[in-house]
């Protein structure tokens, strides 16, 4: 059986992030190795490095089974043969039109027999016609923010992040037009893989362990219940009997993000020996 091709970004904003993901997972990535293609040993797995706008087409085309794309780009190049496997929660941004402060341009009808400069002129008209609104694309691959400024266009479609290029280039955001984030997708003639059905086990079991903390901590039975009250747990706390008649151990999942409102009061509800450790993969 031939390996499962994943293509993941060769650079840009999601190619870390794939890479760390994927290392989580289980598919240590090479750091120093500048090959396109690189089996990953012992995994049946092989990675292809590619530009993300060409990942939808190099799975469609056989030439990978899996890959990590924005689902802007998916939505670009549409889906066809594809199947989203995992939203990955990272590479979060905002495609949106945006005019110039001062060009009266305030609603998607203003944009109507403007010029829209845009990476994702698909999209892009797809939203206008929604809307009704006729206007002339233009595609453009790179700074377009400029091109109001340099009289290329009336307004622009581009990804957004925090919004702070458009205000430095005097730009106003009019409209959403997609919200993205990095996905997992598989080609439709994998969808039945097995191979592809692990894989997507442990990136969810990475994705979902990321936010959580496993607590552990000794607890005097005096004391049991009102310690147990404070924990918000993934489920009901895990309570083992110690060596000590009158003492229990207690374990929990919990979110990292509730840590610092629940140590002090379990250390003054009577808990001791408080441990708290990372968590791998979790399957809820």
């Amino acid at each position: 059986m031939s390996a499962l091709r994943i293509a993941v970004p060769s650079k840009g904003r999601l190619a870390d992030p794939t890479r760390s993901l994927l290392a989580d997972a289980g598919i240590p990535i090479p750091g120093d190795d500048r090959r396109l293609l690189v089996p990953v040993a012992g995994q049946g797995v092989e990675l292809l490095y590619a530009r993300t706008d060409d990942i939808p087409t190099l799975l469609r085309d056989g030439a990978a089974d899996v890959g990590v794309v924005g689902g802007n780009q998916l939505a670009e190049h549409g889906a066809a043969g594809l199947g989203v496997l995992v939203a990955l929660g990272f590479g979060a941004c905002t495609l949106a039109l945006a005019a110039p402060v001062e060009a009266g341009i305030a609603t998607v009808g203003d944009l109507a027999g403007r010029r829209i400069a845009t990476s994702h002129p698909h999209v892009l008209r797809s939203h206008l016609a929604e809307h009704g609104v006729e206007a002339d694309v233009t595609t453009l691959s790179g700074s377009i923010e400029l091109a109001p400024t340099i009289g290329a266009a009336d307004a622009i479609c581009d990804l957004v992040s925090t919004g702070e290029t458009l205000r430095q280039n005097g730009l106003r955001i009019i409209d959403t037009v997609l919200r993205s984030e990095a996905v997992l997708i598989a080609a439709d003639r994998v969808a039945d893989d097995d191979r592809v059905a692990v894989l997507r086990t442990a990136v969810e079991s990475v994705l979902a362990a990321r936010p959580k903390r496993y607590l552990m901590l000794n607890a005097p039975d005096v004391a049991l219940d009102r310690i147990l009250a404070l924990l918000p747990g993934l489920d009901a706390p895990t309570v083992l009997p110690l060596a000590r008649a009158d003492m229990h151990a207690v374990h929990a999942v919990v979110d990292v993000a509730d840590l610092p409102r629940l140590l002090h009061p379990l250390k003054e509800a009577g808990a001791s020996g408080l441990l708290v450790v990372p968590i791998e993969h979790l399957i809820p």
